[in-house]
């Protein structure tokens, strides 16, 4: 396995395969029930892949205290072999999340959660298998946490809706919104990701 550091986040081809063809199958078959994605998680070029994006992201320890310097140290493909492990034998478990507090403009402080890397790189392992799917099933229209979209364009959209005469604007701003995970579960049973529901409870 290659040095992941160097920040090469081009998406590996054998990822980029899997991701098209879940979403080809997913925007072909709008009711397909996918029965076996859990074990794609735990593939290895799955999981080098979500440590390279989390580790270009940076962050913070969580409740572990363990950071990026601590698992290279270690060895970063034995630690993400030994995840591949407890994931493969469903011994995984997430840990609590680890809260701090962050100043707002307002004064007022903004509750963050802060996960430990092995649980980061599990849930990037699972975004990257989940994302093609649902990504079949959102509109064009929809510009929030979409890859390759981004505000400016939400706003050009609007812009240009509202010169070809639509003169009707809502802005709707979903407060605690992943805190209601009983939307979540309910986005995720559309699509049978039963394994996910236990980790939203």
């Amino acid at each position: 396995m290659r040095d992941r550091r160097l920040g090469n986040l081009a998406t590996p081809k054998s990822v980029q395969k899997l991701q098209t063809a879940l979403h080809a199958k997913a925007k072909t078959e709008p009711g397909y029930r996918f029965y076996a994605l859990y074990d794609k998680i735990f593939r290895e070029d799955i999981l080098a892949h979500a440590y390279a994006q989390c580790r270009s992201n940076g962050g913070a320890p969580g409740v572990d205290g363990q950071d990026f310097s601590d698992v290279e140290a270690y060895g970063v493909e034995r630690w993400l072999g030994e995840l591949a492990i407890a994931l493969r034998q469903e011994r995984y478990r997430p840990e609590p999340i680890r809260r701090v507090f962050i100043p707002k403009a307002n004064g007022k402080l903004r509750p963050l959660g802060i996960s430990t890397l092995r649980d980061r790189v599990c849930m990037t392992a699972a975004m990257l298998v989940l994302d093609p799917i649902f990504e079949a099933d959102l509109p064009p229209e929809q510009y929030a946490y979409r890859a390759g979209r981004n505000a400016q364009q939400a706003v050009i959209d609007a812009e240009e809706t509202l010169y070809r005469g639509h003169l009707d604007v809502v802005d709707a701003d979903l407060a605690d919104y992943l805190a209601a995970s009983r939307t979540l579960i309910s986005c995720a049973r559309s699509r049978d990701a039963s394994w996910i529901r236990a980790c939203c409870i």
